[in-house]
């Protein structure tokens, strides 16, 4: 990654490598890389072709499996996809839905969304669908109550994948212009199996100093200050 500014919680550390409790706390030097793989981490889409070699995916995909579950359910699996012909067949889904969401824009934002590269997905030497299998662990201990986190803790298992990839020097891309239920038919996903995420995964051009869609003046990143609340809703003081 290509950051060069801390971070502010960046800054904390160095300012006070005291915090939290001293028994605990990762080394600083650690404690650095974590924060380090969190803000430097981007979407990326563009991608060199070298492959990935199979002990790093291995790296990546283990962290990604030690991810927090809620009952230790472990709802995902991995589906990785190096074929170029399935490829292509996400490709076109994917076409297919970029043109779609394009109605939602007005000019001059229509046009701008249409030249944005938006995903990998042939550039990219593998491709990961990571899915969620509600029915792995079968009654789940904390999750009657919401069984979403079935969901919830798959997407969790996405960011440790993600954030592992960064710190090994390989892009991630998340492709959400997808129609997922058109998914299961493309890679003989069960019908009971849920799809999450589509992933391009790759060797980066570059990783952005900042998020893309900020650089071209899309969004900008809230303060943190606009997304804390204080004991109820509303409660900023």
């Amino acid at each position: 990654m290509t950051d060069h500014e801390a971070s502010p919680v960046q800054a904390g550390i160095e300012a006070d490598c005291t915090v939290g409790p001293p028994d605990f706390a990762l080394p600083e030097a650690q404690r650095q890389g974590v924060y380090a793989a969190i803000y430097q981490r981007r979407d990326i889409r563009r991608f060199r072709p070298d492959p990935v070699p199979d002990e790093l995916l291995r790296r990546i995909l283990e962290a990604a499996h030690h991810a927090p579950s809620v009952g230790f359910m472990q709802p995902w699996d991995f589906i990785v996809i190096r074929d170029k012909p399935i490829r292509e067949q996400v490709k076109a889904l994917f076409e297919r839905e970029r043109q779609a969401a394009a109605c939602f824009f007005d000019e001059p934002q229509r046009s701008q969304y249409l030249a944005l590269k938006l995903e990998g997905i042939l550039d990219a030497p593998l491709n990961v669908c990571v899915t969620c299998d509600p029915t792995r662990a079968g009654i789940v201990l904390g999750r009657n109550a919401i069984p979403e986190t079935d969901v919830y803790s798959t997407c969790c298992a996405v960011e440790n994948l993600w954030l592992a990839a960064r710190a090994e020097g390989v892009g991630v891309g998340w492709v959400s212009i997808l129609k997922l239920p058109q998914l299961p038919a493309l890679l003989n996903i069960p019908p009971y199996v849920i799809p999450v995420a589509y992933l391009c995964v790759g060797y980066p051009e570059s990783f952005p100093e900042r998020p893309v869609l900020e650089q071209v003046g899309w969004r900008r990143r809230m303060p943190l200050t606009d997304v804390v609340h204080w004991n109820s809703w509303g409660d900023r003081s």
